[in-house]
């Protein structure tokens, strides 16, 4: 008797791009929205200004932060300068590329294609020693019947195939096995976006004049309409090298923008809304200037909105995966792999200092802490813990309170 679950299973099987199933796994999704939809390639949608925009003010945002590498020690944190890990992921992951052009290479695959893949090189004790990026559209997923996770890499005739500890797979929205493919799920977006930008360049290829009507007293035969229409043709299209001269009562009138005209530039606008709405990315970062207050009243509320709700989800996503595929298990337990967000959210000098001051007057951050936030060399004593109250170091803040309440006994007893 078959089992009716089993059977369903079957039906259902690889039905969605969510669906648990063996085998290559899949991105891109099993159904249009709309019929007639184009396919866009990774090249097709780079030539659209706000697909450009939105990958270049994460990417550039994240890769510009420096990823610090810290040894757990005790309860303390310190940074793991020095050693191998340090190296490769704060200074430099392979021979050829800086950390900027390493990360900056992975997020346009990871925000395309919504995986990023790169090998990891490892020695002989099995720590990592380089990270080489490989193409999402060249790198294949597959899981085996027994669940053991394979990666098939082609470059050119050669074929590859790497274990998953080997590979340092990000990915993005999914069923947790691989990310969606962000690009083919837009599809329909993107294809309204090229189809306006095709309209706006034939139309602002006459000119941005629209067409008219060429007027005549006498009824034309076929050969002089195709003569007058073949002289007279520039009118319409914008020309402006020549000098025109009517003959014959001929009387030009231009036609008036069709509201379909009229109504291209709110179409275009309303694509890069869309389109940074795909990406997570504010429009006034793309310079879209309609509904630009959605999420704050001032530019400084919506650009904090955009670090918190779409560049930090993203940096702790690399920064797990790294300590899961990059990370051997005693370096899970001594390390911790973090990027530094001060960039991100750095303040004013002026607030800086009033921050610093804080910290330290409440015992909250060493003054050699917040020296090594403004890049300053590190003084003598300044890696003690002060309170207000002389600025004591918090270990004599006893000692001082009492000698101080003596002296006010020994001073009553004089009177």
């Amino acid at each position: 008797m078959i089992n009716i679950f089993s059977w369903m299973g079957g039906i259902f099987r690889g039905a969605s791009a969510l669906a648990d199933k063996t085998g290559e796994q899949r991105t891109e999704p099993t159904e249009t929205l709309n019929d007639g939809i184009r396919p866009v390639g990774v090249d097709s949608s780079l030539q659209i200004a706000a697909v450009w925009a939105c990958i270049d003010r994460i990417a550039s945002t994240i890769s510009t932060l420096p990823l610090f590498v810290y040894d757990n020690v005790g309860n303390r944190r310190v940074l793991a300068r020095g050693t191998p890990l340090y190296t490769l992921l704060h200074d430099s992951p392979n021979a050829m590329m800086t950390p900027v052009e390493f990360w900056g290479a992975m997020l346009l695959n990871l925000l395309l294609r919504g995986n990023a893949y790169a090998r990891v090189e490892r020695d002989s004790n099995g720590v990592a020693y380089a990270l080489i990026p490989m193409s999402a559209d060249q790198t294949q997923q597959f899981i085996l019947d027994d669940g053991t996770v394979l990666y098939r890499y082609m470059i050119g005739s050669e074929v590859a195939i790497l274990a998953a500890e080997n590979v340092l797979h990000i990915k993005g929205l999914g069923n947790g096995k691989k990310g969606l493919s962000r690009l083919d799920y837009m599809r329909s977006t993107l294809d309204e976006s090229r189809n306006a930008q095709g309209a706006a360049n034939t139309l602002f290829s006459k000119g941005g004049k629209p067409t008219g009507v060429l007027m005549v007293d006498n009824v034309l035969n076929a050969e002089q309409r195709k003569a007058v229409q073949k002289n007279f043709g520039d009118i319409a299209a914008g020309g402006t090298g020549r000098l025109f001269v009517l003959e014959a009562n001929m009387k030009y009138q231009q036609l008036s923008l069709s509201p379909e005209d009229m109504q291209l530039l709110s179409t275009r606008q309303f694509s890069k809304q869309e389109i940074g709405t795909w990406f997570g990315v504010p429009g006034i970062l793309i310079n879209q200037t309609e509904g630009t207050t959605t999420l704050g009243s001032s530019s400084g509320e919506i650009i904090e909105s955009f670090y918190k709700l779409t560049i930090r989800p993203l940096l702790v996503a690399i920064e797990q995966a790294i300590a899961k595929r990059v990370l051997t298990s005693a370096q899970r337990v001594r390390y911790t792999v973090e990027f530094s967000q001060d960039a991100l959210l750095r303040a004013s000098l002026k607030d800086r200092m009033d921050i610093y001051a804080k910290a330290t007057q409440n015992g909250i951050k060493t003054r050699n802490e917040c020296r090594q936030l403004e890049n300053d060399p590190p003084i003598e004593g300044g890696d003690e813990l002060t309170a207000q109250s002389n600025l004591a170091p918090l270990r004599l803040l006893g000692k001082i309170n009492q000698g101080a309440g003596n002296a006010r006994t020994q001073d009553a007893i004089a009177q």
